[in-house]
């Protein structure tokens, strides 16, 4: 098992409050899939007629579990939901085994929870390759049921971790018309994260009322710029979900509504930056912005070349502004770039200018900058319009620590 580490030094002070959504109640229960003496399992039990959106990830060796997910998609809505969730165990690369564990945990959950099996969604974490006992989930699914909660999302936050040392946990909360709507969300994640989605489960709840096509559009756009521009070690898993569910219970329509789709982007987002800032090992949160680059595709072809650099992460790590590194990273990342035209910024200290380094810069004022928590790196490419912001951590040894022993 992975070592027990500290919190990480970027966590909140605390887990934030979270709107209670009407139309969704939530329940764990120690079942000892893997963890020992704590919850390692989450039931979110919705209202019929809510509607479930996901993206997942695009691994070609995708857990059984997900694929079960990808296929639900877009079902009819006036029946119940359920999400059943397990930490300890990726039921990934486990063949037949996998696929029998998802049909006894879908078929018990919808037995308990009066809800079609097609409306089951489950997902697992933790290690991959070890058969899922799904039998130590399913002697607990009618205890889950009878102690559905509405204020139970931050418990649930804690039973779907695995390395991570805090919970997390965003919100919003907005006015349509005179009438509040809300957002609830919960996330885990702090290693093999990369695009595609990352090692992490992500549900959010909202009782805003929306048909499921037109919520799967907002949440797929709003992925690519949250959840799919983060990384902490380049490494893409086969587990990765993203649900989110519209219970529809404030009777607020908000189709076509921006309010709305700033609202679940805002709570993605910062869910997305929570991941980031309990990275494996991570001591700095770095924000890495591409600018002037041909498209907005090759600003961020640049900008995940940056963020995934070993070189670059560690510099980071030692608070050392090594900003030649900044330049290799772009050079190998396959995208379009002109080494004359290139500039990069360290926080507001310029330090290259059209090719070439800065006539005003002094290594100290880099240097000042990497001794904080929050890093940026601006790099303006300065060959056409497009750009791209991407989020990442610093690599130090505690990401070694934690890895080397994942299993043992």
């Amino acid at each position: 098992m992975a070592k027990t580490t500290a919190v990480s030094p970027l966590a909140p002070a605390a887990f934030p409050h979270l709107p209670v959504i009407e139309g969704v109640a939530f329940s764990t229960v120690a079942a000892g899939v893997r963890y020992q003496g704590r919850p390692d399992v989450m039931l979110a039990k919705c209202i019929p007629g809510t509607a479930i959106a996901g993206v997942f990830t695009r691994s070609a060796t995708r857990a059984a579990p997900v694929l079960d997910c990808q296929e639900k998609l877009g079902g009819p809505s006036d029946q119940g939901a359920a999400i059943l969730v397990n930490s300890g165990n990726a039921n990934a690369f486990t063949g037949r085994n996998g696929q029998e564990a998802v049909a006894a945990i879908t078929h018990a959950t919808a037995a308990a929870c009066g809800v079609p099996e097609a409306r089951v969604f489950t997902s697992s974490t933790g290690v991959i390759g070890e058969p899922l006992p799904h039998e130590r989930v399913t002697q607990h699914l009618t205890t889950l049921n009878d102690t559905l909660d509405p204020t139970g999302i931050e418990t649930a936050a804690r039973a779907i971790m695995t390395t991570d040392t805090f919970a997390k946990g965003a919100s919003a909360e907005f006015m349509i018309d005179g009438k509040p709507v809300k957002i609830s969300g919960i996330a885990k994640g702090s290693g093999m994260i990369a695009p595609d989605m990352a090692t992490m489960l992500v549900y959010v709840f909202t009782d805003a009322q929306i048909g499921q096509q037109a919520l799967q559009g907002i949440v797929s756009e709003h992925c690519n710029t949250t959840f799919n521009a983060i990384t902490v070690d380049s490494d893409t898993s086969t587990s990765d979900s993203l649900i989110v569910a519209a219970t529809g219970a404030s009777g607020v329509d908000v189709t076509d509504h921006p309010e709305f789709s700033a609202a679940i982007r805002s709570v993605m987002l910062e869910l997305a930056h929570l991941v980031v800032k309990d990275g494996e090992g991570a001591t700095k949160f770095v924000e890495i912005c591409v600018s002037g680059a041909a498209s907005d595709k090759d600003a961020k072809t640049h900008a995940m070349s940056i963020a995934n650099s070993p070189l670059i992460k560690t510099a980071i790590a030692g608070e050392d502004p090594n900003w030649g590194r900044v330049v290799m990273a772009v050079g190998k990342s396959g995208a379009a770039a002109d080494r004359d035209l290139l500039s990069i910024r360290f926080g507001d200290v310029v330090v290259a200018e059209k090719g070439w380094v800065s006539p005003d810069y002094r290594e100290a004022d880099a240097a000042e900058h990497m001794k904080g928590e929050n890093i940026l790196i601006s790099v303006d490419i300065g060959i056409g319009p497009g750009s791209a912001t991407v989020w990442t951590c610093d690599l130090t040894h505690g990401y070694i620590d934690i890895n080397a022993d994942y299993r043992s």
